[in-house]
């Protein structure tokens, strides 16, 4: 930023009113940042999410929420997982599905991700989330076909293709093959 120019203060609506351009937008340190997201990354995030979706909702464990849900921390900032789980007990602390961004981190942060992805730029991610109520964050690399399972910024572990994602105690008895998100689908064609 330029000497003398003053730092926008964003509200919750004029975020909220930002065109739907394909991209999701995040408030990092005051400024506006748009993540433009492959086809692949799509894929993978859409796999996982509608498992996951089909989890809780079976088992009334709270909600599961896409990439244009953002979360507002406490540094100000708007972040927005491509995947999140937040339990009920939770929800229910904040009116349940409130209009406007959810206050804190969700319990399980999922990251997919892309090429421009930077390893420092994950790693403030992963530490923002942990610092504002995130129990378990995964990170998925689909140019290795690995998962990396954070249950805080300094514990972490490496699963491979032949390994099962385990939603742990945050998401009791959920598993699911790391081989399952990087299938390509078979068209017959």
């Amino acid at each position: 930023m330029q000497a003398g120019l003053e730092r926008k203060v964003w509200t919750d609506d004029e975020l909220m009113a930002l065109p739907d351009v394909g991209q999701k937008y995040e408030l990092v340190g005051g400024e506006l940042v748009m993540s433009p997201a492959g086809f692949r990354h799509g894929y993978i995030s859409l796999r996982l999410a509608s498992v996951l979706l089909d989890f809780v909702t079976t088992r009334r464990l709270g909600v599961v929420v896409d990439s244009s849900t953002g979360f507002r921390l406490k540094s100000g900032n708007v972040r927005s997982p491509d995947i999140s789980f937040v339990r009920n007990e939770r929800l229910q602390n904040q009116d349940g599905l409130t209009q406007k961004f959810f206050r804190g981190a969700p319990d399980l942060a999922v990251e997919v991700l892309s090429p421009d992805d930077t390893v420092e730029g994950v790693h403030q991610k992963l530490t923002e989330y942990f610092q504002n109520g995130t129990s378990m964050a995964w990170v998925i690399d689909p140019g290795e076909r690995t998962v990396l399972v954070y249950r805080s910024i300094e514990r972490v572990r490496l699963l491979r293709a032949t390994d099962e994602l385990d939603g742990e105690d945050v998401l009791s008895g959920f598993k699911f093959p790391v081989a399952r998100l990087f299938e390509v689908p078979d068209f017959g064609g």
